[in-house]
């Protein structure tokens, strides 16, 4: 050092010590700027399928929509726009808009809609790149249950580890239900829903009297084949697991039956998130008898001032398309997306958005884990809803429980009116 000195005189150390700082400023003012011109707006992404099961997607739309307008659509003082993209039921082109999130730095969260297997087939590649996933319809039990704690998908929504319950309980204990045969799509969900419900009818020393299975695009004929199986296989009801193209493939295959043969219906909540009650009109459901699963709320039953506002400000935001609540189509896809974002806009206030994405997104993720304040919403307050994910709480990232369930049925004016308990 001392020789150093001899070479360097000590005033060439403070001007060299001047300029390191100097150069380590503009390198951080730089990547602040640069951070902050990143976040100029932040992006929510919405993939979801917009042609076969529309109705879905432009309730969760509008439910993201309602919620972010009582914030100014603003997040964490940044201007936030809904970015609408349609896989329509395809599980790659549903990849190609994850990766589509990770390339955009603006990118936030992505709002997924009615589909399980395109979660399901991507639930690694979610995990383990950091997309923060809000799920508010898709059902599948595994979706939510990636073994670590380092976890990225939340949803408010139906889980199927509880649906094959309450669909179960309500056969058995209302309806009176002992022989039932599973109906299911192959596929990652109707795979889900067939362990659950088999163990539902377990607990109650029951077992389904036969297993179908079919695959989307399902012809009448297709139907009305497996329909007469069920019966050989003398069931007394049958537990169907479809989304709305099959699902009103399926209810026209059991009307056209002789009325000797026809079986009551419990549904997924599938039948709910399409055009069903469009095609399969008052006059072919009165042949049939069909309940289905969905959240305890609904607007057409008696509502708290909070509620009332929140539908108020729905007229508002859409005159065109809503100006009674029979006008909110898949009436499940917007109270969850409502509820779901509200839970966002709370985590978000823990959130410094003035970083870098990826900072950004585990900040948010690991908020949403710590969400200690009440937050009111359209099903209930809730009180925590998330927490961190482990075997011994598979919950973690499920904020509505078995409690948060009922059956419903399909009005006269093609309205959701949800069953009594009772």
């Amino acid at each position: 050092m001392n020789r150093l000195k001899l070479i360097f005189p000590m005033w060439i150390f403070n001007r060299m010590q001047i300029v390191f700082v100097v150069i380590i400023s503009l390198i951080v003012s730089f990547f602040n700027i640069l951070y902050a011109a990143q976040t100029d707006v932040l992006t929510l992404y919405f993939s979801a399928d917009r042609t076969t099961t529309r109705a879905s997607a432009i309730s969760i739309e509008q439910g993201i929509k309602t919620a972010l307008s009582e914030i100014d659509n603003h997040l964490g003082g940044y201007p936030v726009v809904l970015k609408i993209l349609d896989h329509r039921g395809s599980t790659p082109r549903a990849k190609k808009h994850l990766q589509a999130y990770l390339r955009d730095p603006s990118a936030l969260v992505l709002f997924s809609g009615i589909h399980s297997p395109p979660l399901l087939a991507s639930r690694e590649y979610i995990n383990t790149r950091g997309i923060l996933v809000l799920d508010p319809w898709a059902a599948a039990a595994p979706i939510t249950r990636y073994p670590s704690k380092m976890n990225w998908i939340f949803r408010l929504s139906v889980d199927d580890s509880k649906a094959g319950f309450v669909i179960t309980e309500h056969a058995v204990t209302q309806e009176g239900v002992r022989k039932p045969a599973l109906l299911l799509e192959q596929t990652g969900w109707g795979k889900s829903n067939k362990r659950t419900m088999t163990k539902a009818l377990e607990a109650r020393n029951l077992t389904p009297t036969s297993v179908k299975w079919f695959n989307w695009g399902l012809s009448l004929e297709s139907a009305r084949i497996l329909l007469r199986e069920i019966n050989l296989a003398k069931a007394d009801a049958v537990f169907l697991v479809a989304n709305t193209p099959e699902a009103k493939i399926i209810s026209q295959a059991m009307a056209s039956l002789p009325k000797n043969e026809r079986l009551p219906i419990f549904s997924h909540w599938g039948v709910s998130g399409g055009d069903f009650a469009e095609v399969v009109v008052p006059e072919i459901r009165k042949e049939i008898k069909l309940c289905f699963i969905q959240s305890s709320f609904s607007f057409l039953d008696k509502l708290n001032s909070f509620q009332q506002g929140v539908l108020e400000q729905a007229y508002h935001l859409f005159p065109e398309t809503i100006t009674r609540p029979t006008d909110i189509k898949a009436p499940t896809g917007f109270i969850h997306a409502y509820d779901l974002t509200r839970l966002l806009i709370a985590a978000a206030e823990k959130v410094d958005m003035n970083t870098h994405a990826e900072v950004r997104r585990a900040a948010l993720r690991n908020a949403f884990e710590n969400l200690d304040s009440p937050i009111q919403g359209l099903i209930k307050t809730y009180v925590k809803p998330f927490s961190v994910f482990s075997e011994s709480n598979p919950d973690a990232h499920e904020a509505l429980g078995m409690d948060d369930f009922r059956m419903a049925r399909f009005g006269p004016q093609n309205e959701i009116i949800l069953l009594s308990n009772d």
